[in-house]
């Protein structure tokens, strides 16, 4: 039943975040460790959310020969929104340091009107 499928859930994303509570403590068992990266068990999931949308700039950029991914671009929607977002975020001054300096190794622009001029 539906209750139970969403109960499932609920116990299955605890279990999720007490693996990757005791990856931080360094207290995960080796073998729990190499079974769940086997299953390619994703610890930390904003830095992978962050690596994913990082790769698929970089695919963009490989095809359109820049970064400058507009909003409303049809194919690629969410990317144009994450690109949007790290602009903010570079105005706001909230972006790390490494995320900064990855994003400037591709020739990122940081203000979206720059490389037409």
């Amino acid at each position: 039943s539906l209750h139970d499928a969403s109960s499932d859930l609920k116990s299955l994303s605890r279990w999720v975040k007490a693996q990757r509570m005791l990856y931080k403590k360094n207290t995960l068992s080796s073998d729990r460790l190499q079974q769940l990266n086997s299953i390619g068990f994703i610890w930390d999931p904003i830095e992978h959310s962050w690596n994913e949308k990082f790769n698929q700039l970089c695919a963009y950029k490989a095809q359109n020969g820049h970064c400058n991914v507009p909003q409303n671009d049809a194919q690629n929607k969410s990317l144009g929104l994450w690109v949007n977002r790290l602009r903010m975020s570079y105005k706001k001054n909230t972006l790390s340091s490494d995320r900064l300096q990855q994003l400037n190794s591709i020739g990122f622009i940081w203000v979206s009107f720059d490389h037409t001029w």
